[in-house]
């Protein structure tokens, strides 16, 4: 149980900066996958960016919305 605890407390200390860090290559994999498809539509949702493919695979995207500070 005391692991438990201590892996939900690493998990309140991510830093945003490598959490966005993780999103970019985690969205870059997917995008590899998806060379030579069509996409069919995409929308921004409230926490996500989701595409579908012309073969009706969805694409979830996370960790791209937000303001930015200007």
């Amino acid at each position: 149980m005391e692991d438990r605890v201590d892996e939900l407390l690493n998990l309140i200390e991510i830093e945003p900066d490598a959490l966005r860090e993780a999103e970019f290559v985690q969205a870059q994999a997917i995008l590899e996958t998806m060379v030579g498809k069509t996409i069919e539509s995409a929308a921004i949702e409230d926490t996500r960016i989701v595409v579908t493919t012309s073969d009706g695979n969805k694409y979830f995207f996370y960790g791209f919305l937000g303001e930015t500070a200007t």
